[in-house]
């Protein structure tokens, strides 16, 4: 097997009021893996997440990415190899132009000249942004605001990128250009999403978070013909929507 491009073993996070938001949470995202993070509100996903790129600590147990375990020493490279786009890209989008917010992390990270512009047209090409870079991201719809988000972070080359709600917001026709999008990325992805229709168009496997635990690890297929397992942890299905076998 591979060296894991995410590994969390026994990871539990309290907040200081004594709400525990994460119970000994173990999972595995391999190279290549494409995995949704499902559970219903207040499961504890987006307190995961903030651990995956260092903005959170472990109280206890480990996080590593590509082996690399998660330190305070070790919290500015973490960030490089994982990227995050959060749910509302206003709060990631704040240069004045669609090419200065794609280059921002990049230049950051000591890259200038030609191979800070490669790197730049290579996001913008894939996520089809190409034609915005002079315009301002204020002036962008929200679908284009968040496919220049997830340029912005691409731009850096994370090792996984996770994508947070990705799907809300968007209209009908955005989500099918963002699905299409995602689908032809080269990269680890992490998709935490309540639409569980685009979880099982994008996602093979699931994970889904309860009460700050994994309860379950499968494929998402299966996971989401089991009725009484998705209204045991909340999770519903458009009405009509039925998954084939």
């Amino acid at each position: 097997m591979s060296v894991p491009t995410i590994a969390v073993e026994g990871l539990a996070f309290t907040y200081p009021d004594g709400t525990p938001a994460l119970r000994s949470v173990a999972l595995h995202i391999h190279p290549g893996e494409r995995v949704a993070l499902l559970g219903p509100n207040g499961a504890g996903k987006t307190t995961l997440i903030l651990h995956l790129n260092g903005i959170n600590l472990p109280q206890q147990g480990s996080v590593a990415v590509s082996g690399l375990a998660l330190t305070r020493e070790n919290v500015m490279e973490i960030r490089r190899r994982v990227g995050v786009v959060f749910q509302d890209p206003d709060d990631q989008l704040f240069m004045p132009t669609v090419r200065a917010d794609v280059e921002f992390g990049p230049r950051n990270l000591g890259l200038e000249g030609s191979e800070l512009d490669k790197r730049v047209q290579k996001a913008l090409r894939a996520l089809e942004v190409e034609d915005l870079t002079d315009r301002p991201p204020n002036h962008l719809s929200f679908g284009q605001k968040r496919r220049v988000a997830i340029a912005g972070v691409l731009a850096m080359e994370p090792e996984i990128l996770i994508l947070d709600e990705p799907t809300s917001n968007l209209d009908p026709a955005s989500r099918r250009e963002l699905a299409t999008t995602l689908d032809g990325l080269d990269t680890t992805l992490l998709v935490v999403t309540h639409d569980l229709p685009f979880a099982l168009e994008m996602c093979p496997r699931a994970l889904v978070l309860d009460k700050g635990e994994v309860v379950a690890s499968e494929p998402t297929a299966d996971l989401l013909r089991d009725e009484a397992f998705l209204k045991k942890h909340r999770l519903e299905l458009p009405y009509g929507f039925a998954v084939a076998d």
